[in-house]
């Protein structure tokens, strides 16, 4: 590989980076490139995945949240074409072409990485922007159903190379994150906000506020978990994501129910003082205490960014640490995303926390990550007790369940 790839290493993927192994993958990249489409000078392009510090499910009610960047990333190999084509092979998937000189939405493709590729390019062509097709082989490190975002990182990733071939990179990370978000919305039919798109999208550690979710405001974060000694551990308690959707689809609209009250269409609108004076009331209006909770987190939880991203950017990691573990708690117990009522006793993630708990000992911190329900954990362990963590996890959930994650301060962009 080159020395400018060398020279992006670091900023990728943190600064223990295996650079044989990163050597290597890429290297296969471009060598599948040239044994799919014929062509031996590809440009690179890569997206990273995201993790979830705080504001967990917040952003549907137009709240606070803080995303990061991850050093697992999905990279593409790119080649421009002189017609309306467009071939996404991902690395075991079928191939994927389509002709975006028809950008109908199609119904047949509906929850498919056709539907994506036609939206993103309907986006475009929207900002009248003037694309033709591209040939673009894919390989991802981001983990499937660990809140990691896999499916946001290939959509800006898409996003942005249309954004390099056709628009000279004018496209900001949240432009990019915006179209994501409508092809994923509109084409590909799935209900999502624009926390994924954005950590992705635009590197490192960002506090976002979705008060205006038509120009998001977005702060970007320096901050290196590894100068304070800590590992950021997700583990994948491997648990069923079937028939979880009603789970996750009942948070939105039982937040909504008690803006409702007001008259207003979210609960960043209403004033958290008027709901705990009024909370007797909405009791009676809604017959529905686990919505009362639900709003209780989010205003509690719409605060506690606000400190953690003023703990950042102190360097304050003892209370940063702190507010972490609130933001988990109040998930447990007042917005009740750690296991499904429909499933009790499939509690993986419940199990997790307390495993952490007893581990951490007091140090550190654990919450659930993502949208619960199952899946997966965010810990911040201590560097010293890394090996007994991981061990203990995989003693319970089976071996590879941990990662370690780095944050990763490079944008989505060409890399090579």
């Amino acid at each position: 590989m080159t020395k400018e790839l060398h020279d992006k290493y670091p900023a990728l993927y943190g600064k223990n980076v295996d650079v044989e192994e990163m050597d290597a993958r890429f290297a296969s990249l471009i060598s599948d490139h040239k044994d799919l489409f014929g062509k031996s000078d590809p440009l690179v392009f890569s997206a990273a995945g995201r993790t979830e510090i705080a504001g967990n499910h917040t952003d549907h009610n137009q709240g606070k949240v803080i995303g990061a960047a991850i050093n697992l990333d999905t990279i593409a190999a790119v080649s421009a074409r002189d017609d309306s084509l467009v071939t996404f092979v991902s690395e075991g998937f079928p191939k994927c072409t389509i002709d975006i000189s028809d950008l109908e939405i199609k119904e047949e493709e509906k929850n498919t990485t056709a539907s994506l590729l036609r939206g993103i390019a309907r986006a475009f062509k929207d900002r009248n922007i003037d694309i033709k097709g591209w040939d673009a082989n894919v390989t991802s490190k981001v983990l499937r159903g660990s809140g990691l975002s896999s499916s946001a990182s290939v959509e800006v990733l898409i996003a942005e190379i249309f954004n390099y071939l056709y628009a000279s990179d004018s496209l900001s990370p949240v432009e990019l994150s915006i179209i994501g978000q409508y092809a994923e919305n509109v084409y590909f039919g799935k209900p999502s906000g624009l926390l994924d798109q954005i950590s992705c999208a635009n590197g490192g550690i960002v506090g976002i506020d979705f008060q205006d979710k038509k120009n998001p405001k977005v702060e970007a974060i320096d901050f290196d978990f590894s100068a304070f000694d800590l590992d950021m551990i997700i583990t994948d308690t491997r648990g069923c994501h079937a028939d979880l959707t009603d789970e996750y689809a009942a948070v939105p609209p039982e937040m909504k129910a008690v803006a409702g009250f007001y008259g207003k269409e979210n609960l960043r609108e209403v004033e958290f003082q008027d709901f705990l004076r009024d909370i007797r009331k909405i009791r009676e209006t809604l017959h529905n205490d686990r919505a009362l909770l639900r709003a209780y987190h989010f205003f509690k939880e719409n605060e506690r960014v606000s400190y953690i991203l003023s703990n950042l950017k102190n360097e304050d990691i003892d209370t940063f640490l702190y507010n972490v573990q609130e933001s988990g708690n109040s998930s447990f117990r007042f917005l009740q995303n750690v296991y499904p009522s429909s499933e009790p006793h499939e509690q993986g993630v419940s199990l997790a926390l307390a495993l952490s708990e007893e581990i951490l000992d007091g140090e550190g911190a654990s919450r659930v990550h993502g949208g619960g329900f199952a899946g997966t954990i965010q810990a911040y362990v201590p560097v010293r007790l890394r090996e007994k963590y991981i061990k203990a996890m995989e003693n319970l959930f089976g071996e590879g369940c941990s990662t370690v994650i780095a944050i990763r301060s490079l944008p989505v962009g060409r890399v090579l």
